[in-house]
């Protein structure tokens, strides 16, 4: 554990009901840092912030916090307090009361808890609302006592579950820049827990991206944004266009049917890969002979601060751009990315892959539902690999007439289709490209034919 490293989670695991929330979670945070898990709702944010509290204890795995393991220290012998989403004030006492409550657990001397309360409302700017009813503020205000009582106890580390999401848009904001203010004079640990991207990115030194239980990228906010590690980053973080490619050569990459120059280097040659390319990072011209490549303008719209504009190669590419000048629809328009604006991204996965297990010579079992292949030749019980491409999955509006059923958990557009994710919380998952729109949460069944059934032997 290195010496300005104050939490060290070691291979944290943590189910509910047997479905994993929390998949060998391992991370380090340092002492002064800023740190956001930042993730869509279930991804296990708030859990892995829990159980750094206290409050939950993992299936396994351990929670260092300075070099000592604290797994199962009750939540008041940890030197850390929380402040939550729902404030969890005491509505009969006053704000100096709310404040001093930990500080008279402690029996603190009175004039001492003056002091220290007098302070931190100052700090939360309240200094003139030592009387107040609590129930009388305004959500900011209640916020910000909630911040006081847990900073006046002076706390190596501060927990923060989402505390701005019950605010309005203006107050958000003017809050976030004041816990960042708050950060920098206490010097202590901030660890805030949020599903809102822009929030993370102000606030943060560094950002925890997670999803279905696992961290997908640790990194500053520039490197989360500019640097993504794969799809889902990059789709969470900012807008994106997303796209398949494939890697020519070191620095060299082929997509939307056109080669382009880059800067990265060891995929490989002829390699599958992904690229993000930022809609700021498209440059567009009616210049057309300066150009790499040309498209349509679909739509243009004015965003306050730049044109959002849609256009449409010939090829059949959908990308968006971001520009201070407007292009009507309708305008062919030439248009260019830089090398370093391009970033290529190893694949996750190239096709759907399972563990199934043969029933009959041209039946097999995966994804807890029975499927028609075409004739193995394998034994009734042999284990086997079964593939199948994302393009020759069929999704079916009425469940019932299909073998899997599952539900739209995860929607990418990759500029001329969809890259679906369809999850049984029982039986697994599955990826599908389709040129259909469905909505996150749709319901849908899972058709495939037996000629798009791969089998191998495992």
């Amino acid at each position: 554990m290195n010496s300005d490293c104050i939490i060290k989670i070691d291979n944290i695991c943590k189910s509910f009901d047997g479905i994993k929330v929390l998949d060998n979670i391992n991370l380090e945070i340092k002492k002064g840092e800023f740190v956001t898990f930042l993730g869509p709702s279930g991804c296990g944010k708030t859990t892995l912030l829990r159980i750094i509290a206290g409050f939950l204890k993992a299936d396994s795995g351990s929670v260092m916090m300075e070099g000592k393991d604290i797994s199962c220290e009750p939540p008041y012998k940890r030197n850390l307090n929380t402040v939550f989403q729902k404030y969890a004030l005491f509505p009969h006492l006053d704000v100096y009361d709310n404040v001093a409550f930990g500080l008279k657990l402690k029996k603190i001397p009175p004039e001492v808890i003056d002091e220290k309360v007098s302070k931190v409302l100052k700090m939360v700017t309240l200094s003139d609302y030592e009387d107040r009813d609590v129930n009388s503020l305004s959500g900011g205000q209640q916020q910000r006592v909630a911040i006081a009582r847990a900073i006046v106890n002076q706390p190596a580390i501060l927990l923060l579950d989402e505390p701005l999401a019950a605010l309005d848009l203006k107050m958000r904001k003017d809050m976030q820049l004041e816990l960042k203010e708050m950060h920098r004079k206490l010097g202590i640990t901030f660890i805030y827990v949020t599903h809102d991207q822009e929030e993370a990115i102000t606030l943060s030194d560094t950002i925890v991206v997670m999803d279905k239980g696992r961290i997908q990228q640790v990194g500053t906010p520039i490197d989360i944004y500019n640097e993504p590690q794969n799809a889902f980053v990059a789709d969470f973080i900012g807008e994106s266009n997303i796209l398949d490619a494939t890697m020519i050569e070191d620095r060299k990459v082929e997509f939307i049917g056109h080669t382009f120059d880059c800067v990265d280097e060891g995929f490989g040659n002829n390699v599958p890969v992904d690229v993000v390319v930022r809609p700021e990072d498209i440059y567009i011209t009616t210049k057309l002979e300066a150009a790499q490549f040309t498209a349509l303008v679909k739509s243009c719209i004015f965003k306050g601060v730049h044109y959002e504009m849609f256009i449409e190669t010939p090829e059949g590419y959908e990308l968006m751009i971001q520009d201070y000048n407007r292009f009507e629809a309708g305008t062919t328009v030439g248009l260019f990315i830089k090398a370093e604006d391009i970033q290529v991204m190893k694949k996750e996965r190239v096709c759907n892959s399972f563990e199934g297990v043969m029933t009959s010579s041209n039946t097999v079992e995966f994804l807890g539902a029975e499927f028609e292949c075409q004739e193995t030749g394998f034994e009734d019980g042999t284990e086997v690999r079964v593939e199948v491409d994302f393009d020759k999955v069929d999704l079916l509006d009425d469940k019932d007439d299909g073998a899997f059923t599952g539900v739209v958990n995860f929607i990418l557009y990759k500029g001329n289709h969809y890259h679906l994710t369809i999850t049984n919380s029982e039986r697994g998952c599955i990826y599908v490209n389709t040129n259909d729109v469905y909505d996150k949460s749709d319901m849908v069944g899972v058709k495939i034919l037996p000629q798009d059934i791969r089998i191998s032997k495992l």
